[in-house]
């Protein structure tokens, strides 16, 4: 079954970075929109960057000017670069697209960001 792939996650201190990445092997990512989402412990999962086709981006305020989505279509990934990293941008991130209808996600990629 097809689904996407993240990795990237990790511990990190706070004001640190991470790089997450976001592929599949079943389909082209290019066409379509990919969103990142993250969920903390205890809270709803929340919508956190988009890149459109086009690509156009935007972000979640909670990360503007700190996380930069792009894409890398030869590689057929989309990355989540996250700066100045804080504790409360701690939990899983999923990346998830729309294709023919169909949701696609990931399983997820752990970020904990220690104080």
């Amino acid at each position: 079954q097809a689904q996407l792939v993240e990795s990237g996650g990790g511990l990190v201190q706070v004001g640190g970075s991470l790089r997450l990445s976001c592929t599949t092997s079943s389909f082209v990512l290019s066409t379509n929109a990919v969103t990142w989402y993250r969920q903390a412990p205890g809270k709803e999962r929340e919508w956190v960057a988009v890149v459109v086709s086009g690509g156009a981006r935007n972000y979640a305020d909670s990360v503007k000017g700190r996380f930069a989505i792009s894409r890398d279509n030869e590689k057929n990934t989309v990355f989540l670069e996250m700066n100045s990293l804080k504790p409360e941008d701690t939990g899983t991130y999923y990346c998830q697209t729309r294709r023919l209808n169909r949701d696609y996600w990931g399983q997820g990629t752990q970020v904990t960001v220690s104080s």
